[in-house]
Parts: C-alpha cells; sequence; structure tokens
C-alpha cells in the first residue's frame, strides 16, 4: 500500500477587496463589530459575471498541476468540494475537467461545505493509498457573494463570507513516514438546520418553523416563490452561538484524536491549519491546545470564511511564506454545517 503526498499546491482570490467599512453602504455595521464578533477585515468577492466557482478553481489548479510537474493530461481523477457550484446540477467537477480539456477522467462532487476539503483529501488519499490513482487533482472553491444577503437583515451571515479557491495534486510517495499520515472524518445530523440554506431544495420547507405556503400543496420543491426572496428565507441562516458551542469542542477533538492515532502530542506540531471559520474560534483551539502564535496560521483576517476553499488557501500561503517546510507536521481541521467536522495530519 502506498503513502499519499501533496505534490503540488495553489490558490486563487479574486482582485475585488470588499472592507469593512466598504460594507457599510450596504448594511447597518462598523469595522469595529465586525473585528470583534470574527477577527475579519476585508473579504474578496468575485466578479459577477466574468468569474465563477468552476472559473476559480481552474486557476488554482493550474498553478497545483504545474507545482506537481505534471500537466492537466496526468490528472487521472478530480475532487471538488464546494456549496456555491455553478449549476444545481452537473458539479463543478466535470465543468472543470471540460474547461482544463483533461481526458474522460472520473470526476466527483462533494458537499461537506466547511469540512468539504478535508473530506476530500481523505477520499484521494484512499484512492491513492490502494493504487486506483495517481494524480488526484483536489479543488475546493467558492463563490459565496452572489448568494448572501448584504443588508442589515442579513448581516450577521454576509460579513463572514467571502470567494476564493486552492487547489492540491496528491500522488503517491514509497518515502516512509512522509505525506498524509491519517484523515478523521465525523458528522452529526442533529442540529442540521443551525446552519444551512433551505432553497432552492427539495424539502418544500417539511419541518421547517417558516415552512412556505404552496398555491397547490400537491407541488412545490426545490421552486423559489416572489415570498421567499421578500421574505428573505432564500438566504442563508445560522444559528452563530450553537455554531461557535459546538465549533470550540470538535476541532480540537479531532485534532488530538490525529494526534493519538499517530502517537504524537500538540507539541509535535510545527503547524496547525484551522478551517477560517472565525478567528476566534481559532483562537479558542491554539489556546486549548496550548500552541504558539508561529504554530498557528490564521488569513481570515484579509479573505473572510471562504468555505471548502479555506483550508487549501490558507495552506498554500503559508507554504509559500516558508512557514512549511520538508519534514514538518502539518496539521488541518475543520468544522462546518452538517455538523461535519474532520482532520488530516501530514509529514511534509
Amino acid at each position: 500500500m502506498f503513502q499519499s503526498r501533496i505534490a503540488g499546491i495553489g490558490y486563487y482570490v479574486p482582485k475585488n477587496i470588499y472592507t469593512n467599512d466598504d460594507l457599510k453602504r450596504f448594511m447597518d455595521t462598523s469595522d469595529e463589530w465586525i473585528q470583534e464578533r470574527t477577527g475579519i477585515k476585508e473579504r474578496r468577492y468575485a466578479d459577477r459575471l466574468t468569474e465563477t466557482t468552476t472559473s476559480m478553481g481552474v486557476e488554482a489548479a493550474t498553478i497545483a498541476i504545474q507545482r506537481a510537474g505534471i500537466t492537466s493530461k496526468d490528472v487521472d481523477f478530480i475532487i471538488f468540494a464546494t456549496l456555491s457550484p455553478d449549476y444545481y446540477f452537473p458539479g463543478c467537477a466535470v465543468l472543470l475537467q471540460r474547461t482544463m480539456g483533461m481526458g474522460e477522467v472520473g470526476a466527483l462532487d462533494i458537499r461537506n461545505q466547511c469540512s468539504g476539503f478535508v473530506y476530500a483529501l481523505s477520499i484521494a488519499d484512499q484512492f491513492v493509498k490502494t493504487g486506483m490513482y495517481k494524480n488526484i487533482l483536489v479543488v475546493g472553491s467558492e463563490k459565496q457573494s452572489f448568494a448572501m444577503d448584504h443588508s442589515t437583515r442579513g448581516r450577521a451571515i454576509s460579513v463572514i463570507f467571502g470567494d476564493g479557491a486552492g487547489a492540491v495534486i496528491v500522488q503517491p510517495t514509497t518515502e516512509h513516514g512522509k505525506g498524509i499520515l491519517s484523515t478523521h472524518l465525523h458528522s452529526d445530523g442533529a442540529e442540521a438546520e443551525k446552519l444551512a440554506m433551505y432553497y432552492p431544495g427539495a424539502s418544500g420547507g417539511i419541518g421547517l418553523a417558516n415552512q412556505p405556503k404552496w398555491p397547490d400543496q400537491e407541488l412545490g420543491g426545490m421552486f423559489i416563490t416572489p415570498q421567499m426572496i421578500a421574505d428573505g428565507t432564500i438566504f442563508p441562516v445560522m444559528d452563530g452561538q450553537a455554531v461557535f458551542k459546538k465549533a470550540v469542542v470538535k476541532f480540537p477533538e479531532v485534532i488530538l484524536e490525529a494526534l493519538a492515532k499517530n502517537n504524537l502530542n500538540p507539541t509535535d506540531i510545527d503547524l496547525l491549519v484551522p478551517h477560517q471559520a472565525n478567528l476566534r474560534i481559532s483562537q479558542y483551539v491554539q489556546k486549548k491546545l496550548g500552541l504558539t502564535d508561529d504554530k498557528v496560521f490564521n488569513n481570515i483576517q484579509k479573505y473572510g470564511n471562504t468555505t471548502a476553499a479555506s483550508i487549501p488557501i490558507a495552506l498554500c500561503e503559508a507554504w509559500e511564506a516558508g512557514k512549511i517546510k520538508e519534514g514538518d507536521l502539518v496539521c488541518l481541521a475543520a468544522f462546518g454545517a452538517g455538523f461535519t467536522w474532520g482532520s488530516a495530519l501530514i509529514r511534509w
């Protein structure tokens, strides 16, 4: 059985920068209010007409492929993680495959939101370890700005999220003790509605307190009505306190699980790259694990929460800045909607 390693990495963020002060044009908010609650100073928004979730994924993938020393023709499997696909269906993986002129390779889309990249990396790890594929492209990309309620009504959510993409190439290695040491995935759907976007969806609002009234009860489901637009039910919803309370428990828990699996301790970590959900969560986890500032990489201040793209963007930035060197122990961890959470321990 092979081990798998990250052979190339790349990221892309749109050029459009929106600071906290910029958002004051659309909603009643302030730089102080946003920074106090999230640590975010600015975020990137994709161009409405020329950039898509797929096109940003292509930009990041192109860099990762070049750095891995291969071409797009060498990629033999694609895994694309996003909650903001270009279409309801088909998924972004086949759109990327088409754009990059790849062969008729397998293409998998996964919907694990903020945990999407860790889940995707774990899937790639299993495929490489069994010898099924040799050059797997893993992409996390999000264009979330178009789906946010940029008004005072939606400010608690819309100020948090941004757009961008990150990608890695996962390859086999025979070098003992190197590469992805282990991955750990979990979920708990008991509070799935605490962080969700209900429409468009096939449930038709079944079980929701604000279930829409359909003109014909035999019809309904994923269609969007004028009333949904008017009352804002088409936008994401989040119980911030519930998410925070769960995250600060599961984040350190899944990191410690990865360390225990490999007979290691928090002091062995050279760099922790957490999902960039909220700077306050990252700071809590850092304190819980007893890690110094130089052992935790955060860039949410610049990009906001880019969901499935946040870990690969941060990982690439850290690597480019020289904060990750060969032989370093790198831990990735994420928590998000579902709830889902996971970790990956990597010997670089």
